[in-house]
């Protein structure tokens, strides 16, 4: 049985470094609106992009903030954009959900996929739904992760 071996995208990101706190903009208590997002290292039959942005340590497991797909290839994802095709995340709603945690510091996993192909799957499918499609499709893959606790907010 062959592997595909996945290739390394490097993601950061102009608002917040590898583990770094994810300024209050881009949460529940800000803006609300997605981070900008770099992405290097794209390999050569990359043909789109997904995105999915999600908390581990959720009360009631992980919990998916934004899905996104049919990215074209691109380097710089502008905060508040919506680059593709939006699916539906754990708030039951079709766009970036922001880290809104009901207690504690949680850990945000901004992951980035590199596909062979665009996806042809409607609006609104569900990170179960996405994954099931792309798996066979992933050149590389990348991963930004940010911390986010609600302390300095709710003591103002």
């Amino acid at each position: 049985m062959q592997t595909k071996t996945h290739g390394k995208l490097y993601l950061t990101s102009a608002a917040f470094q590898q583990g770094e706190r994810i300024p209050t903009r881009y949460t529940c208590d800000g803006e609300n609106i997605s981070p900008p997002l770099e992405i290097r290292n794209l390999p050569k039959y990359t043909e789109s992009l997904v995105i999915i942005v999600e908390d581990p340590d959720a009360p009631r497991g992980i919990w998916t903030h934004w899905l996104v797909w049919n990215v074209p290839p691109t380097n710089l994802i502008e905060e508040g954009e919506v680059p593709g095709i939006q699916g539906t995340n754990d708030f039951g709603k079709l766009h970036y959900g922001g880290p809104c945690p009901p207690q504690g510091t949680h850990h945000y996993y901004f992951k980035v996929y590199a596909l062979d192909v665009m996806l042809n799957i409607k609006e609104g499918t569900g990170k179960q739904g996405l994954l099931r499609v792309i798996g066979p499709h992933v050149l590389a893959t990348g991963e930004l992760m940010g911390v986010y606790n609600r302390y300095n907010v709710m003591m103002a």
